[in-house]
């Protein structure tokens, strides 16, 4: 093999290799951009959440979304879209039964017990923040 086939030979692997990788990836392209996320609230007095419900907080790119499942256990989602997350409009809101969250624009839903994704475009996760209770005061951080 002469140096100029060995050249266009290589050039060939190169372009299958990126081509291949690129393969199977989702449609979904955006990222949710990243906001600094660290505040406390405390649930059981101003900012009172029910078992079982949740509040939606400021912070976060769109929002936030704090989920209290158990008395001692919190979860907080960000309420963009992790399909469409750059759509100006779209949020994620809680629906009146307050277990799942759909996307206003284009109708992905998800479980609030755990952020899944269980119809619609989206196929990832709602993004989700570290919480830490110890009784009296719940930290959200990213």
């Amino acid at each position: 093999m002469n140096f100029k086939s060995f050249r266009y030979f290589s050039v060939m692997v190169v372009s299958l290799l990126f081509m291949a990788a690129s393969c199977g990836k989702e449609t979904q392209q955006t990222e949710i951009p990243y906001v600094y996320v660290n505040f406390v609230i405390y649930p059981n007095t101003l900012h009172f959440i029910p078992e079982g419900g949740y509040v939606y907080a400021s912070g976060g790119y769109k929002g936030l979304i704090i989920y209290r499942p158990l008395s001692d256990q919190f979860l907080c989602f960000e309420r963009a879209c992790p399909f469409d997350p750059l759509v100006d409009d779209a949020r994620v809101v809680v629906e009146a039964n307050g277990i799942i969250a759909v996307d206003s624009v284009c109708g992905s839903r998800f479980l609030l017990t755990d952020g899944s994704p269980i119809n619609g475009p989206a196929t990832v996760g709602l993004k989700q923040y570290r919480t830490r209770w110890d009784g009296y005061s719940l930290t959200v951080t990213n």
